[in-house]
């Protein structure tokens, strides 16, 4: 059961006990998610938190050019929303899309809040878990204004391990807001290092 991965994703934090396991069960939804599908839209109100069971996902906005920009990609035992969208309930500038068939769970946010007052590890593992990802954000705005295209694309391998063959090129140049063809130049370069 996908629950089951979920679970064992929040006892790495703090170990559930079984009254919570079944609250949790109640109150996410499993999704079956084909590639190019999204999760969210530009304008629409970001309504979940998303756990990656299997498959993969980016969340990136796009310019008056017509230009993607990703922001973060998530694949298993991963999370993926849009925070700002979520907590404030206005609409979204970002798009959620899959990148790989996927399977994910949802929770909606009624259903967060509800396992935050009546199940405090919930509130403090999102806690935890939302530092980390602002840690990361911090990381990432500090590397793009002070790093080269070369320790961004390091940067990139030390946090995304797997994703390096699972992604397009065009995908990861996106994120690290080089070309594609820069990305190409890039590799080989590090390949005869």
């Amino acid at each position: 059961m996908a629950t089951d991965q979920l679970i064992a994703y929040f006892n790495t934090y703090i170990p559930l006990r079984e009254s919570e396991r079944s609250e949790l069960n109640s109150r996410v939804v499993e999704r079956k998610i084909k590639r190019r599908q999204f999760i969210l839209q530009e304008n629409d109100i970001c309504k979940h938190y998303t756990f990656v069971v299997s498959g993969c996902f980016k969340l990136y906005g796009v310019d008056k050019n017509g230009t993607e920009h990703n922001l973060q990609f998530a694949s298993e035992n991963e999370w993926i929303t849009d925070i700002s969208s979520f907590h404030s309930g206005k609409e979204s500038r970002l798009y959620i899309e899959a990148i790989e068939p996927s399977i994910i769970l949802q929770i909606e946010k009624i259903n967060l809040i509800y396992l935050y007052h009546h199940h405090p590890k919930f509130d403090r593992i999102f806690r935890v878990m939302i530092e980390n990802k602002f840690e990361e954000l911090q990381n990432r705005v500090l590397q793009n204004i002070s790093s080269t295209a070369e320790e961004r694309y390091l940067a990139f391998l030390a946090q995304y391990p797997t994703l390096a063959n699972r992604l397009p090129n065009t995908q990861i140049a996106s994120y690290l807001g080089i070309t594609p063809e820069f990305l190409s130049k890039l590799r080989r370069i590090i390949v005869k290092k």
